[in-house]
């Protein structure tokens, strides 16, 4: 069976992965972390990386992403709040998501992390892009603009994006309920 990824579609399901990540060693990084990709619509390793100062010292900062060089701005207006209360004790130097060996934590240690999770949450089908899926599915949902989270995300091709974020099998398996021929 192939692994395929998914968003978190409901606000009960984004409740109960919060719910499993503060049970962690590291709640509050970890459940920060969480909250940041979901609402960043990052890639895990544009995420891990981070120092406070990437992330305080505009409303709107700029960041290159490692996988294609482009830079991007993030919109943390909403999150102003938990960044205050996450780095209140922190230098501007150190980096958001400190592993214990020292730097920051790898993109493998929080897919190690989302699999325990997973394996509580009894689903097959969580990974480190659950939360750039789980940004995007629910970007689309509230605004429909398919245009404009295909330029946030770099994808050649809205099918492409329907597809990435889930809303492609949602759309066929709502067609086909009920659908049947010869009885």
């Amino acid at each position: 069976m192939p692994y395929n990824v998914q968003p978190l579609r409901t606000k009960k399901e984004i409740d109960d992965f919060i719910y499993c990540l503060k049970r962690n060693n590291f709640a509050k990084r970890d459940v920060f972390l969480f909250l940041f990709g979901i609402n960043t619509g990052l890639r895990m390793s544009d995420i891990v990386c981070r120092k406070v100062n990437d992330i305080t010292s505009s409303t709107n900062p700029k960041i290159v992403e490692k996988k294609t060089g482009k830079t991007r701005i993030l919109y943390l207006s909403e999150l102003q709040g938990i960044i205050s209360d996450y780095t209140s004790s922190m230098m501007i130097e150190d980096y958001l998501f400190p592993s214990r060996q020292g730097g920051h934590i790898k993109v493998n240690t929080v897919y190690q992390m989302f699999e325990k999770v997973a394996d509580t949450l009894e689903r097959n089908d969580i990974g480190t892009h659950t939360l750039r899926k789980t940004f995007g599915y629910h970007y689309y949902k509230n605004t429909r603009d398919i245009a404009t989270l295909m330029e946030i995300f770099g994808h050649s091709s809205e099918k492409i994006t329907k597809r990435y974020i889930g809303i492609t099998e949602d759309e066929i398996s709502r067609s086909l309920i009920n659908f049947h021929l010869g009885f």
